[in-house]
């Protein structure tokens, strides 16, 4: 029987299917959809569904207006199947964070879609820029929009729009949009259908105006780091691998205007003049100047010339090293107040072969990290 249930175990990743629909054609076309990389938060650790085969949650939104679909299909449910035996209410853990007035039928869906050419972005235009798509052989064109609270039909657009946290912030949570503290930034795609330029909604950051003694605000940017400076705070509990990746790209693109980053510079190792340029003119403290230094090393070291590969390698090593030289200092200080048997225990763990492999495991790993930077430099 236990082996029989298991088949009725749906892994919610892939049982949610997302879609920004721009066309009728984009519902019936799987190249458009798209999967949450979590769903713990509504369907716990193992983000496992019980109780269906072929189980495929459908939460689909109008691209412009983010107007809603929402289906849940399967194949099988152990109910019809085995007695006493109940599945989980996937619609119901879905209804938790989705708000009201979606739909559950395709053609009323399909109705709101065509009334998408009257959606038009909200709030005022900051800026305007294009990118050339390849694979279309054009450029498309993206407006930033900045907005608050009382702008007319924005709040319940906020509500349909941050339903995506759940899917792709590991421990995300709705704000609080009664708090007229808040800014939010929108960006846009422009597209054509039927002649007309219609938009698409693909990304926003909110921003949270705090009050800093004695009479000012500082704004606190809602994203994926942690990093302070003077005038700005962008936070989250734990950075994720792909902003990590933006950030370096970002910051090594911007520290390349600076002086104290030329190469004659970067050959004369990480200095406090790095670190006061990038605070001052860019607000990057020290931790992140020195990684960008370390990208920006490597691009001007030659890695087949085996003694300049090894001053390099050593000074990243260096600093990768820190936590294990806390850990010496550490055994120290127990050395004086341990009895030998505790002494033994802690040495054990301090094992030093151990920790030379450990070293050498986070140096190769932060030298792919830096190669991909460098590569995404050089295609830009």
């Amino acid at each position: 029987m236990e082996k029989k249930l298991a088949e009725y175990k749906c892994d919610t990743n892939e049982a949610v299917c997302l879609k920004l629909v721009r066309f009728p054609e984009d519902l019936g076309d799987e190249s458009t959809t798209f999967h949450p990389e979590y769903s713990h938060q509504l369907f716990g650790d193992d983000e496992v569904a019980f109780g269906y085969k072929g189980l495929q949650i459908q939460l689909y939104y109008s691209a412009g207006n983010l107007s809603s679909l929402f289906k849940v299909k399967y194949t099988a449910r152990v109910t019809d199947t085995f007695d006493c035996v109940e599945p989980d209410d996937v619609e119901g853990k879905i209804r938790e964070i989705i708000p009201a007035g979606f739909c559950c039928n395709t053609d009323d869906f399909i109705s709101l879609l065509e009334k998408e050419a009257n959606f038009k972005p909200f709030g005022s235009l900051l800026h305007t820029y294009k990118v050339h798509n390849v694979e279309a052989g054009e450029d498309l064109t993206y407006q930033i929009h900045k907005v608050d609270t009382s702008c007319p039909g924005f709040r319940e657009y906020h509500e349909r729009l941050q339903t995506f946290l759940m899917w792709f912030i590991e421990t995300a949570s709705f704000i609080d949009v009664d708090d007229d503290r808040w800014d939010f930034f929108l960006v846009f795609e422009k597209y054509n259908k039927d002649g007309e330029t219609l938009y698409a909604t693909v990304g926003y950051m909110t921003v949270y105006n705090y009050y800093v003694y004695p009479d000012k605000t500082r704004p606190l940017v809602l994203t994926y780091n942690l990093s302070e400076t003077d005038d700005i705070i962008a936070y989250s509990e734990d950075p994720s691998e792909n902003y990590v990746k933006l950030r370096d790209f970002v910051l090594v693109k911007l520290c390349l205007t600076l002086p104290s980053f030329s190469s004659e510079k970067l050959s004369q190792g990480f200095s406090e003049e790095m670190v006061s340029e990038a605070r001052e003119k860019l607000k990057i403290n020290k931790k992140h100047a020195r990684r960008v230094y370390e990208i920006l090393r490597l691009r001007n070291t030659d890695m087949s010339d085996e003694e300049k590969a090894k001053e390099f390698r050593l000074e990243v090593k260096k600093r990768l090293y820190g936590p294990y030289r806390k850990n010496q200092r550490e055994l120290t200080k127990m050395q004086k107040c341990l009895r030998p048997e505790e002494l033994a225990s802690h040495i054990s763990q301090m094992d030093t072969r151990l920790q030379h492999e450990e070293l050498e495991k986070s140096y190769q790993d932060v030298l792919a990290e830096y190669r991909r930077v460098l590569e995404r430099l050089a295609q830009a």
